[in-house]
């Protein structure tokens, strides 16, 4: 039987009744009483040992856990635990008196978020190319290339301003709901010494990635081929060069040395088109919510080599906010080869 956590009108009353009952000729639901304060008391306290043990019976199953205790059990069951976040990182070009050295963790203003130059500079006689990362990591914006940075505190002979030649992103803290997921998963799918369900977590551990989809033997007997997307981190969710390679080096620490070959690879965009016609109510928004829930059904459903239903696209135009009802032209879209992946294409309303 469910336990039922009083409230504080409930407790109040309890703890009268039993003041009262061990106190022959007292009553403690008289207003204003020295019992009735003292019995209102202790129901506060014993409301808010309830409430205590209330979260922490939600912090003792991993299901329902959050913030540092769903960290522990991330830190029992999974290799990494929570996947840290990660710092914006990118290149400028200092100019200003040749010679001039610029020492590393030399501060620079984008906005409000402060970078600094990873080594020293020696300014030369063209515009002199430096790294620079973020201080803080988390999601802070890609540079702009064509954009500029400033030096937070003046240096002789340095230009005040450093164009953005190159930038790339990073990556927020991963989020209790996300480690939430991979610890579940990892509970429900114990390692198997390199199953399908290993590579996939194993992928999920590198910072960034959010999808992945492992295929046995695509390659021939004996090999395993790897699928991620990077949906936070690329403004398509499709991986760089770069993050293949992160991805397979790691992937390289982890798995069986009995594999033949792994092979990692970025999917295929493949788009889905569709017209609508008959749309009620057919208006802006009610267009731009039918795009953003048809872009999160391919999200949960895509992957690479599977077909994209009928079905699930009427499903998710019609869950749309504001939509009454509509006449949809598709026909189930097969992926041309396996390693293509349903992205949101065209809608076409006619």
């Amino acid at each position: 039987m469910a336990f039922s956590t009083p409230t504080l009108k409930q407790i109040r009353a309890r703890v009268r009744d039993d003041v009262t009952s061990r106190l022959p000729g007292a009553d403690a639901a008289v207003g204003n009483s020295n019992l009735r304060v003292m019995s209102d008391a202790n129901a506060g306290l014993a409301l808010e040992e309830h409430a205590f043990l209330l979260w922490l019976a939600r912090q003792l199953m991993p299901d329902t856990a959050e913030a540092e205790w769903l960290e522990r059990f991330g830190n029992i069951y999974l290799r990494r635990g929570r996947k840290a976040g990660t710092f914006a990182t990118g290149t400028i070009t200092l100019s200003g008196t040749p010679g001039t050295i610029v020492p590393a963790g030399t501060a620079l203003l984008y906005g409000n978020y402060v970078y600094e130059t990873v080594d020293p500079v020696t300014i030369g006689a063209s515009p002199t190319a430096a790294d620079i990362e973020a201080v803080m990591a988390g999601a802070t914006p890609s540079l702009e290339v064509g954009g500029s940075l400033r030096l937070q505190t003046a240096i002789s002979g340095v230009n005040a301003t450093a164009p953005v030649t190159s930038g790339e992103a990073g990556i927020d803290e991963e989020s209790d709901d996300d480690l939430r997921v991979r610890v579940l998963d990892r509970i429900r799918k114990p390692p198997m010494g390199g199953d399908a369900n290993d590579y996939v977590a194993w992928t999920l551990e590198v910072p960034g990635v959010t999808r992945a989809w492992p295929a046995p033997r695509e390659m021939g007997i004996g090999t395993v081929t790897i699928r991620f997307m990077m949906d936070d981190l690329r403004e398509d969710g499709f991986p760089l060069s770069g993050d293949l390679v992160t991805v397979a080096d790691y992937l390289e620490t982890v798995r069986p040395v009995t594999v033949k070959d792994l092979f990692v690879v970025a999917p295929i965009a493949e788009p889905i088109n569709f017209t609508i016609s008959g749309l009620v109510s057919d208006t802006a928004a009610v267009r731009a919510s039918i795009a953003a829930t048809v872009a999160d059904m391919l999200a949960r459903r895509a992957a690479p080599g599977q077909t994209i239903y009928f079905s699930w696209v009427s499903e998710a135009i019609s869950s749309a906010t504001g939509e009454d009802h509509h006449v949809l032209t598709f026909t189930d879209h097969a992926m041309p080869t396996i390693g293509h992946i349903a992205v949101p294409g065209v809608i076409t309303y006619a």
